[in-house]
Formats: structure tokens, sequence, C-alpha cells
């Protein structure tokens, strides 16, 4: 039931935010966006706004020929170290993934890759500083240093109790999540405006990069 719920805030969560980057990054039907990271079926129903988009991942989910968007393609490749000229996108965008991508090292190589190959960025990540650890579906769990914390994290969060502690997801969730601090986030994106994504209007759910020259400096929080 507590899985199910918050699969149902978090459509109602990524529905918002995706009006938030149409109203901000103001796409057009000839510009071109590469998804570092997503999947073809994110985009179904939205690829109007677009010219062409390009879905990056390292997973194999096909070419996203039957996706139903004529301009929608999926293809392999590493977020770390993408084959693409400078500014080869006008927009490139990226989804709650620099957080699964590994080390601080790598994290920094893939915000180093998106910077360079998009005009625009839009870069979201969930925040460290967040009670609500979504993978968890935990309080506070995510804070607890160490064994103790690994340990509590394992067998105690709702979503060892939902996929097993002992599965491949948990396995997944605990060794390859490393959630970015506000601080560590704008580090990596010097050159962007950080806003920050609220939940119930005070505390910080997410924090996202955008770099476009129409915007003006500062922090835009928003309660999403």
């Amino acid at each position: 039931m507590l899985y199910g719920f918050y699969q149902l805030i978090f459509r109602n969560w990524r529905a918002r935010r995706h009006r938030w980057f149409l109203d901000t990054i103001r796409p057009g039907p000839g510009c071109s966006m590469v998804d570092v990271g997503g999947y073809w079926w994110n985009w179904q129903g939205k690829a109007r706004d677009f010219g062409r988009i390009l879905c990056v991942n390292p997973v194999d989910v096909g070419d996203g020929s039957n996706s139903g968007e004529a301009n929608v393609r999926q293809e392999r490749g590493d977020g770390c170290a993408l084959g693409f000229p400078d500014a080869s996108f006008d927009i490139a965008f990226s989804n709650s993934v620099i957080e699964h991508v590994g080390s601080a090292e790598q994290q920094a190589a893939f915000a180093r890759e998106v910077r360079r190959i998009g005009r625009r960025v839009w870069v979201q990540t969930p925040a460290l500083e967040c009670p609500f650890e979504p993978h968890l579906l935990a309080f506070g769990l995510h804070w607890i240093p160490g064994r103790l914390g690994h340990l509590a994290r394992k067998y105690l969060s709702p979503a060892a109790w939902v996929h097993g502690p002992d599965s491949e997801t948990m396995r997944e969730i605990l060794e390859g999540t490393r959630l970015l601090s506000r601080r560590e986030f704008e580090t990596l994106f010097p050159d962007c405006r950080i806003l920050t994504e609220r939940l119930w209007w005070v505390l910080p759910k997410g924090y996202i990069a955008i770099r476009d020259g129409d915007l003006e400096a500062g922090d835009g929080g928003h309660g999403r």
C-alpha cells in the first residue's frame, strides 16, 4: 500500500516538474535534446514539444523505434564519457540520474559531459538534505553513517520490505545511490542556476541545475 501511494505521489511530482521544465527551458519544435540516462518511454506523448530527442543510457532497451514518436530515439552510451561534440544539442536533460552513476569522481565526469554537450542544461537530483529518501521510501535512514546505517537501510526501510533485503533491487539502491548535498551539486554545476524543489513548501526535496542565458542568477526555490 505504501509503495503504491508513493508511486501515485511520484507521478504527480514528475508531471509538475515536467511543466516546470517546459516553462523554464522553453523548447521549440525545431530544437534538439539529449536525455542523458533516460529512456524513450518517458517522452511518449511529450515529444511534440521538440524537434528531436535522443535518449542515452548504458542499458540496452532498444532504439525507441516502437515508441510511437518519430522524433525519439534511444542509443547505448556512458553518461560519464559521451562521444558527442561540444554544444551538439540545444538542450542537455537528465532527471534523477546523477545520483546513480557511481563515485564522486564519476558524478563530476557526468556533470562535465552534460554541461559540455548541451547549450542549455536541465539536471535534477534528489536532495541529500531531504528527510524522506525516495529510493528507500524512508525517513532519515540515509543519514545514519557507517555499518549501522547500512544495516538499517537494508532491513528496516520500506523498500526492503517491498523488494526484499537481499534482492537485486535493494543491492542497487544500497550500493548504487549517492545523494548529493546542495553544496556538492553547486560545485558540479558552477555555470548553472540551482533551483530547489521543496516538500511541503519548506523542506528541500530536490535540486535542479539550469543553464539558460535568459535566466537571472539566484535561487528560485519552488514548493514542488
